[in-house]
């Protein structure tokens, strides 16, 4: 009786500490070849590299991870990165995340045990940073391609999942890169499936998050001393911004808070920028322009218990239809200025001054913001690295 031959290809990626093993049955002859894989490197000293279509690639939190290099989360890939993993950047600008379209990313800590991204010089811009590109609609085109990575990103679902950020911690990215500067965390089309919550980002060069239209949502935000922005946002982004508690740097640089616009080339380009923004905390200097929270080129919003101190101007407000959304409409609600010079500004889109309505926003002595006041919350304390 002939033999049958069978050939098994055991690839061997580290899924977890687990591995599969396809059986036969006894009468056929079995030859057994180990294939390495060519993807991301799993030395922790070299990690960078490919997680592939079909791959999950799991971390080892008792590991140090040297980010030597760009690690890509392929379309159909999925990276996990458990509670208390530290990942330290090498290379510099070379050194950063990239999750396309169809990947997925999860970085789980715990209050007690958050996943850390840092570098090994404590500077800000001394590695790239976490860019993630989704498959929800923004509002530069049915899709675009990101900034960094030239990635593809947008599209029609609202509801896309690109994975989870819980208790993270990003300090010291931003870095510049042929000319266009990385943000800490930089969300492209990202859906409203994506958990964006308890992330940490300090000490980074350019913003410390932005959003590019989508629809995700994100809590419990902490962003501080970072060159540019606290947070920004664009391109049609809606979606919801809960307990957001943001520091200027100390030396009184550093733009805004939040600053949000709908679109660069087109104020009244659809879907419109449209965050609810509430329980918020943005903390500034009053040295040179500064603006706690600035809205321009055509977004909407809603903010409400918002507390702003240490500004030039607390809510700076332009553009012809920014302002008319705004102005007399309530949709400004229950502000605390401290500190504040101008507590509300309007500029029509040729820049003259617009006056301010009674009924634009209405001011609470004792709001609480992002919980505490101008002072840090409970929430943020211990894993975000404030005390």
């Amino acid at each position: 009786m002939k033999k049958n031959h069978l050939k098994i290809i055991i690839a061997a990626f580290i899924i977890g500490s687990s591995f599969i093993v396809h059986s036969c049955s006894k009468d056929e002859e079995v030859t057994i070849e180990t294939i390495i894989p060519t993807g991301i490197a799993q030395d922790p000293n070299n990690f960078k590299g490919d997680v592939t279509n079909g791959q999950v690639v799991t971390l080892d939190p008792m590991k140090l991870y040297k980010l030597n290099g760009i690690v890509t989360v392929k379309n159909g890939g999925t990276l996990v990165i458990p509670a208390g993993t530290r990942i330290s950047a090498t290379a510099g600008a070379s050194s950063y995340i990239l999750v396309e379209q169809g990947g997925k990313f999860y970085a789980n800590g715990t209050s007690g045990s958050p996943v850390l991204f840092t570098s090994e010089t404590p500077e800000a811009g001394n590695w790239g940073g976490i860019v993630i590109c989704g498959k929800a609609p923004i509002n530069t085109g049915t899709t675009s391609i990101s900034e960094i990575g030239n990635l593809t990103y947008g599209g029609t679902e609202a509801a896309d999942n690109s994975g989870s950020l819980n208790y993270v911690r990003i300090e010291y990215a931003g870095a510049e890169l042929s000319g266009k500067k990385f943000n800490g965390l930089s969300l492209f089309g990202i859906g409203n499936e994506t958990r964006v919550e308890s992330v940490a980002l300090l000490n980074n060069a350019d913003d410390g998050m932005e959003i590019y239209g989508g629809t995700v949502n994100i809590s419990n935000i902490v962003s501080i001393g970072n060159t540019n922005n606290a947070l920004s946002y664009k391109d049609g982004w809606i979606g919801n911004a809960t307990n957001i508690f943001t520091k200027r740097k100390a030396d009184g640089t550093g733009n805004t808070g939040i600053t949000g616009i709908n679109n660069a080339g087109n104020d009244n380009a659809s879907p419109r920028s449209n965050p609810t923004i509430k329980n918020v905390t943005f903390i500034g200097g009053t040295s040179g322009e500064s603006n706690g929270i600035k809205l321009k080129q055509g977004t909407f919003a809603i903010l409400d218990n918002v507390v702003v101190a240490d500004w030039s101007t607390g809510i700076n407000i332009e553009s012809d239809s920014t302002v008319a959304r705004f102005n007399g409409k309530k949709r400004i609600t229950n502000v605390l200025f401290k500190d504040t010079t101008t507590e509300v500004s309007l500029k029509s889109s040729a820049g003259a001054t617009v006056p301010v309505v009674d009924t634009t926003y209405t001011k609470k002595p004792d709001a609480t913001g992002a919980g505490n006041g101008i002072s840090t919350p409970a929430w943020a304390i211990g894993w975000s690295g404030l005390q």
